[in-house]
């Protein structure tokens, strides 16, 4: 009686089944771009933070890290778009967040930095402001190149 209530309840136990392993796999599926979001993220916040700490040559250290972050920010679209073959507006959503990321990492670091210097309450306030206001100032043009350049691949590699 109980296995004819399963079947006449509209799934049965084996479908129900399933249905759960299947939604486990679309999770799983979508953990890649979830992993490089969050390395890229940590990756843009580290490089910022200790390319800052040498008070010799600060230019070159400067611009070693936009070097550094370009070249990872180009490989993050070109992963998105070729290995994961996520839409342009995905991959470009992608790479913003992980920009996002990486600028509350440098904000959390200016934060935490402005306590062990002993700034002034109203510095600290302004890098309060940080927290939520560099995300937001460095994701929005990172989206819109990562997603003219993942255009550009995307029709470049579907014109190849």
């Amino acid at each position: 009686m109980a296995s004819l209530r399963n079947t006449q309840g509209g799934q049965s136990a084996d479908k129900r089944a399933s249905l759960i392993a299947m939604a486990h796999k679309g999770e799983s599926s979508r953990q890649p771009w979830v992993r490089a979001l969050v390395l890229l993220g940590v990756m843009y916040a580290f490089v910022g933070i200790v390319f800052a700490v040498p008070a010799d040559h600060v230019k070159v250290w400067r611009l070693a890290a936009w070097v550094v972050s370009a070249i990872a920010y180009a490989a993050h679209i070109c992963y998105e778009r070729f290995r994961l073959r996520n839409s342009p507006h995905s991959a470009a959503l992608h790479v913003a967040l992980a920009v996002a990321l990486g600028a509350f990492g440098l904000a959390v670091g200016a934060n935490i930095h402005s306590l062990s210097i002993g700034s002034t309450n109203e510095h600290r306030r302004l890098l309060l402001l940080a927290l939520g206001l560099w995300p937001v100032i460095t994701a929005l043009p990172a989206f819109l190149i990562a997603l003219g350049a993942s255009w550009v691949l995307a029709r470049a590699s579907s014109g190849a």
